[in-house]
């Protein structure tokens, strides 16, 4: 009697599952939106979110200055997603469909960073979405130390909300660089020492907005478009809300965002000679990591929701 072979062996699955994940990964902004701070245990204390003290004269010496007593703890979490698969589904299959379902499982864990991200921005104003200093994330009266009273919210004006023009957007971002830039400390030092690294992180609807406003060189009057490479734009078809976006510094040592790496990305097979595969003929497919995305320093996060 012959032996017939699934075409599915768990070395060969696992090596398409990662080349899919690796080629979709690249396309991802996790990465160039958050700080990436290696975990070893359940939690992390967040104790270094509060300024170094800026340079001194020497004077008669030294002066040891500890980092402003503000701190956070955050657990990691673990994320999973697994498929099953009835092995009468894998006999039968002539177009390779169970692969093009395991692809999908690669897009799915390799996008869920930029969605978790894509909800701490959305959610930063809500109860529960508390930056470090126990406010909101976003939020009309951060303080800090010395900073005095701050916000990282504007409310820029537009005649239809959900769909701002080119220009109702140009004057937005030009409110928003002027705030981001004028954050403090809580020594009251400058947070920021530059207008480089900016994104605006925008939904689907203000694409061609965005890119209008700040990639073109000349404005409808014939001017210099003095906001042209002002941000890079990063479209995120996952914020649930069309009107409002978000202007992140980003060549910072700790940005808006942290991304809390405890346990990287697995992939398990369960086939064949396994229990459900041989007493239920299921055969499972599943990915599985531990990690968090979080709140950073909320001085490189603004939130502007057209009103």
């Amino acid at each position: 009697m012959a032996v017939v072979g699934t075409g599915l062996s768990t070395p060969g699955i696992r090596s398409e599952f990662f080349q899919r994940f690796d080629e979709v990964n690249k396309k991802t902004f996790w990465e160039r939106l958050s700080t990436r701070v290696p975990s070893n245990t359940a939690k992390e204390t967040y104790k270094f979110l509060g300024s170094v003290p800026p340079m001194r004269e020497w004077g008669t010496g030294r002066k040891a200055r500890g980092i402003f007593a503000e701190s956070y703890d955050i657990e990691n979490l673990k994320y999973e997603s697994t498929l099953e698969v009835d092995r009468d589904e894998i006999d039968d299959d002539q177009l390779g469909q169970i692969r093009l379902r395991i692809r999908e499982l690669a897009d799915r864990a390799a996008t869920h960073k930029d969605s978790e991200i894509a909800r701490l921005l959305e959610n930063g104003g809500n109860a529960g979405f508390n930056s470090y200093d126990s406010k909101t994330f976003f939020a009309a009266d951060h303080t800090s130390g010395k900073s005095g009273n701050q916000s990282n919210i504007l409310a820029p004006s537009a005649a239809t909300p959900t769909d701002p023009t080119v220009a109702e957007f140009r004057t937005a971002m030009k409110d928003g660089l002027t705030r981001i830039l004028s954050f403090k400390d809580d020594q009251g030092e400058p947070m920021s020492f530059g207008a480089s690294g900016m994104v605006a992180v925008v939904p689907p609807s203000m694409m061609l907005t965005a890119a209008e406003a700040l990639n073109t060189t000349l404005v409808n009057s014939g001017s210099t478009n003095v906001l042209q490479g002002a941000a890079e734009i990063v479209t995120f078809p996952y914020f649930t809300a069309s009107d409002a976006f978000y202007l992140l510094k980003t060549d910072v040592a700790v940005k808006g965002i942290v991304f809390q790496d405890r346990m990287p990305l697995e992939f398990t097979a369960q086939e064949r000679d396994s229990e459900s595969g041989f007493r239920r003929e299921k055969y499972e497919y599943g990915v599985r990591a531990r990690y968090r995305l979080t709140y950073g320093y909320w001085q490189f996060a603004l939130r502007l929701k057209f009103a």
